[in-house]
């Protein structure tokens, strides 16, 4: 029999008459279908004519064991997906949230955590940019999101030396103790804390010959009274502590040097890094930007035994950089970060705009002109 709509569900007041009689006829068909139904004679004989080849040994091939196998696993599947229906579907959501939980990466999820995988050392000049990044971000946390420096190694990881080997009558010894002086130039000049903070550089100078001629007295001309002549950023990463810190302890480097015969009978080594600051306002404020600084030096280890010079200690011979979002024509001795929250400082940028992460090409000397930065 049927029975009319429940309290919750509309009235047959509601229901039009044709509907409500199709619905009748409906379920009073379904009810009729479904009901048991008595086996007609045949079905009785032939049941019966089965049971007895059965009882005498002579039941057909596959006959109750064929389909009782099949009907048994499809029956232990439903049963199994039964018990497992809500742990699965609460594995299915949990996965969606975070794919990475299984094992293999079936839907290719590790390309971020590949993307964010540290790049092989740099042993020579790159032929291109790196590529675009995900347009993440900045954050106290991830200080590197958006940054191809996030595949960079941190710090003085990123400063590999090459194998030291004799050039010409240097022996390796020689070679070798140039280049991890070169190193501690390079670590004393923009990684140590002190510097990164706005203090006197003592590490950095400590490796400079102090008979290299004029140089050191320009130096400190350059910390004590900096100007558009004599400024320090050019060659040591400093920042004011009154106006930015450093986000965490982490810069990340990546670079290369190369070592030759030099000209006062020693090695010459020529390094070439950038380091990637991440910084925000010292009054408070948690935006974070980046300040990217490429450092070129040739330096030599002279010898000793032909030159006026102090054992142990290195001749700059020549030194460059190119620095991205730094205040143009500020000459106060450090290095002034743009935020994109503020108005911008110093002289508007006149010059090309370059990207200070393109590692490919040489720094352009014959370019005065303060220029813009693609990205940071």
């Amino acid at each position: 029999m049927s029975q009319k709509p429940s309290d919750d569900q509309p009235s047959a007041s509601e229901i039009p008459d044709d509907v409500w009689e199709q619905f009748t006829r409906d379920s009073e068909r379904d009810i009729h279908t479904s009901a048991p139904k008595e086996p007609s004679a045949r079905a009785r004989m032939v049941t019966e004519r089965l049971r007895q080849q059965e009882a005498r040994g002579e039941s057909p091939t596959g006959w109750r064991t064929g389909p009782a196998v099949m009907n048994g696993r499809a029956a232990r599947r439903r049963k199994l997906w039964a018990v497992l229906g809500v742990p699965v579907a609460v594995a299915v959501a949990v996965v969606a949230l975070k794919p990475s939980l299984l094992p293999g990466d079936p839907f290719g999820t590790d390309e971020t955590r590949a993307e964010a995988s540290p790049l092989p050392v740099e042993t020579a000049a790159p032929t291109a940019a790196p590529g675009a990044s995900d347009p993440e971000i900045p954050t106290l946390d991830e200080p590197f999101a958006g940054s191809p420096a996030l595949r960079w190694a941190d710090g003085e990881a990123g400063i590999v030396l090459p194998e030291a080997k004799a050039v010409g009558s240097v022996p390796k010894d020689r070679v070798e103790q140039a280049l991890n002086l070169t190193k501690k130039l390079l670590v004393g000049a923009n990684l140590d804390p002190k510097t990164v903070r706005g203090a006197r550089p003592e590490a950095a100078l400590l490796v400079l010959d102090p008979k290299q001629p004029k140089l050191l007295d320009e130096l400190d001309t350059a910390l004590r009274s900096p100007s558009g002549t004599h400024d320090p950023v050019t060659l040591f990463s400093r920042f004011h502590p009154d106006e930015v810190r450093p986000v965490g302890d982490v810069i990340k480097t990546r670079g290369h040097m190369t070592f030759k015969k030099g000209s006062h009978g020693g090695v010459a080594v020529r390094a070439d890094y950038t380091f990637v600051y991440p910084v925000v306002r010292a009054d408070g404020p948690t935006e974070v930007t980046r300040t990217i600084v490429r450092r070129v030096l040739e330096v030599e280890l002279a010898d000793p035994a032909r030159y006026e010079v102090t054992p142990g200690r290195l001749l700059l011979m020549e030194y460059d950089q190119e620095i991205g979002n730094s205040s143009c024509d500020v000459h106060d001795g450090y290095l002034h970060p743009e935020f994109s929250s503020s108005e911008p400082t110093g002289t508007a940028p006149s010059g090309p705009t370059t990207d200070p992460y393109d590692r490919s090409k040489d720094i352009d000397r014959d370019v005065d002109e303060c220029g813009s930065v693609s990205r940071t």
